[in-house]
């Protein structure tokens, strides 16, 4: 890395920085919930990225210890808020705590619980399931497939865990503290963004290792590693079980800033949604799972507050986009070749738009196509587009 390029990374670090720090000054309440959303869902990104962008697993059931990571605080905040049971208990005539809530009043259990049950579970079905070399399109299979057992189980526990309609937490207290509390999110914010950056200094650490390197030789060549003496599936158990664990953590924080935690979060949209932030920030690359998670979900606010419904059409063509212009997302295709080739690149694209773009409806890809030519618009007059022949070797003229 150059001086330059050094010197301009510092740069935006501090800028980051910066807006982290004054944020919760500037913006109200509301709007500095989702961006702790948005960061809390950074630090999921980060273990979808290691388990697929890494090592190649593509698991479909990352909800599953999120899940379990928002329902470990929300249940130790309805214990510690209300004298004798949560309110919602005497809406089914449940006279008793039922038993496995029990731990949940302890204040330490429930910090070890939010990234220890993910973990283990993670531990267990990947050790499991790597054990017996399912790997590919049967893995995604079923992680899915695990995914809607827990969402049924969860679903269908009226009595025992309100079910369908989660758990609130606005209105419960930490430490004396009310949730909802504006000086309280203000903390959970800030809390967010440290351990979002602790978990990405994590990962760079552990992906610049050797470690790392067998990694990107299991997704490349399996076959070739274990070849070469390494056990693949003590790596991928590995690995699987700390995307577990940045799950949990991530449920957790999302929880407390969301106002509620519900089965929703195990279907299967939820999931597929958290490969198409690391697939649009850029797979293998750490950072662009952070900032395709942060910015997407922060879109995908923004958009459905203010069209609901909406936002799932625009998802669908975002990913089909990236996947058809951009396969290497967008951070790993700026690390390759600079944010100018990055323009370029998309437009000549563009200029094949209707083959890429076939099969979609015309009014989504009129809607697409709009969009992209939008955000190009300021770089009009120092681009040229020409022509290419058929082996495509004219240059592009800045």
């Amino acid at each position: 890395m150059n001086l330059k390029n050094l010197k301009a990374k510092n740069y935006i670090w501090a800028i980051i920085s910066f807006l982290i720090i004054i944020m919760p000054f500037i913006v109200s309440v509301s709007r500095l919930k989702i961006l702790g959303k948005s960061l809390a869902l950074g630090i999921v990104a980060l273990g979808v990225d290691l388990s697929w962008g890494y090592t190649g697993l593509l698991s479909l059931g990352q909800g599953i210890f999120f899940t379990l990571g928002g329902y470990a605080i929300a249940m130790y905040l309805q214990l510690n808020s209300s004298i004798g049971l949560p309110n919602f208990f005497s809406l089914y005539d449940v006279k008793s705590l039922p038993f496995f809530w029990e731990p949940f009043r302890s204040t330490y259990f429930t910090f070890f619980a939010i990234w220890l049950i993910p973990g283990l579970l993670a531990f267990l079905l990947g050790y499991l399931v790597f054990r017996n070399r399912i790997k590919g399109v049967y893995f995604s299979i079923l992680t899915q497939a695990a995914l809607l057992v827990f969402y049924n189980g969860i679903n269908s526990q009226q009595k025992l865990i309100n079910g369908t309609n989660g758990l609130p937490t606005p209105n419960t207290k930490l430490f004396g503290y009310l949730v909802g509390d504006p000086t309280t999110q203000k903390f959970f914010f800030y809390i967010t963004a440290i351990l979002l950056l602790l978990s990405y200094l994590f990962c760079k650490w552990l992906v610049s290792k050797r470690f790392g390197r067998i990694l990107i030789a299991i997704r490349d060549d399996e076959a070739r590693v274990r070849f070469s003496g390494y056990n693949p599936v003590v790596y991928k158990t590995i690995i699987f079980t700390v995307a577990g664990i940045l799950a949990g953590i991530s449920g957790a924080l999302f929880t407390v800033q969301a106002d509620l935690i519900s089965p929703q979060y195990l279907l299967p949209p939820f999931s597929i949604e958290m490969v198409i932030w690391v697939a649009v920030g850029g797979r293998g690359t750490l950072i662009g799972a952070v900032f395709g998670a942060f910015f997407v979900r922060l879109f995908a606010s923004l958009v459905s507050s203010a069209v609901p419904g909406a936002w799932l059409f625009i998802q669908g063509g975002l990913f089909i986009l990236v996947v058809t212009v951009l396969p290497q997302g967008i951070v790993g295709w700026m690390n390759e070749n600079g944010p100018k080739t990055l323009l370029i690149d998309i437009s000549l694209k563009l200029d094949n738009f209707e083959k890429n773009f076939k099969l979609l409806p015309l009014p989504l890809k009129n809607l697409i196509k709009f969009l992209v030519k939008k955000s190009l618009t300021f770089s009009k007059k120092s681009i040229t587009y020409p022509k290419l022949d058929h082996a495509g070797k004219e240059e592009v003229e800045l």
